[in-house]
């Protein structure tokens, strides 16, 4: 006789595009530029029932995302067969990305991102992504945004610069 044991992975594709959250520290620099994907370690670390499997796509400061990296991003989600998608995005135009997604039926799209790098001690990248994993389980389809201890609708959203969070419209 087979038991149940109450626990169903849940397959998640994350989908990485750069931004703070993946910025690290280049000494040669002096600066902090968009690295490889945080997020595995992250998830890996909190011992979670997901599975999960990431796909990094480009490594930008979201304010060098055009147009055609924000086609890249939906054709990538498109084609992706699983229904449950978490990206990883740069804060200042994670907004502008969720509404070109907004047009894909059938998924449950969650962006998240960081005010402050990852690798920082007091980084919001954790609980953020804490979020994500949890939105993208219990909401229906749509596109959403998990920033700030929220759960937002991609069309009422906004970043508010000065405070530095997420506000709903």
């Amino acid at each position: 006789m087979k038991w149940w044991t109450g626990k169903q992975l849940v397959k998640i594709q994350i989908f990485s595009v750069g931004g703070t959250i993946d910025k690290i520290y280049f000494d040669a620099k002096s600066s902090y530029e968009v690295g490889p994907p945080n997020i595995s370690e992250i998830i890996e670390g909190l011992h979670l029932n997901p599975e999960f499997t990431v796909t990094s796509l480009m490594q930008k400061d979201s304010l060098e995302m055009s147009n055609e990296d924000r086609q890249t991003v939906k054709q990538a989600v498109k084609a992706c067969h699983a229904d449950k998608i978490i990206i990883t995005h740069g804060t200042d135009t994670m907004v502008a990305t969720a509404s070109v997604l907004a047009e894909i039926p059938e998924k449950t799209i969650v962006l998240t991102g960081a005010l402050q790098p990852a690798l920082f001690k007091n980084s919001d990248a954790m609980f953020n992504i804490g979020a994500a994993i949890t939105a993208v389980q219990t909401l229906k389809p749509g596109v959403y945004v998990t920033m700030n201890d929220q759960v937002f609708a991609h069309d009422r959203v906004r970043k508010d610069v000065e405070q530095n969070r997420f506000v709903s419209l």
